[in-house]
């Protein structure tokens, strides 16, 4: 591990919590958007609405272009809950990879 350095175990804590937290966040603004399919009436530029459609709607977008809906509904928020999930688990879950660098940071240091 002679990639660590003292700067980086000193950083490596904010930015798993940071990173975590903004995963978090973005996978329950998707999961919101699950929902909203089923009220394809909600105007997405009023009220809170663009909080939620702002962080999304750029990769939902591009996802549809090639994944066509499936029975009229839109299974793209689905596709990205379940790889930003991974992502997640990958880098800030309990076997992630900063997780254990953090492990292995506090074993060393």
């Amino acid at each position: 591990m002679s990639f660590v350095t003292p700067t980086l175990v000193a950083v490596l804590p904010v930015v798993h919590l940071m990173l975590g937290l903004l995963l978090m966040v973005w996978t329950l603004c998707f999961l919101v958007r699950i929902v909203l399919t089923w009220y394809p009436q909600v105007d997405l530029r009023a009220g809170l609405w663009p909080l939620v459609a702002i962080p999304t709607e750029p990769l939902l977008a591009s996802t549809r272009r090639l994944i066509a809906p499936i029975g009229g509904v839109d299974v793209t928020p689905v596709i990205w809950v379940g790889v930003i999930s991974l992502v997640r688990e990958l880098l800030v879950g309990q076997q992630g990879l900063l997780s254990q660098l953090l492990i292995r940071s506090a074993m060393v240091g």
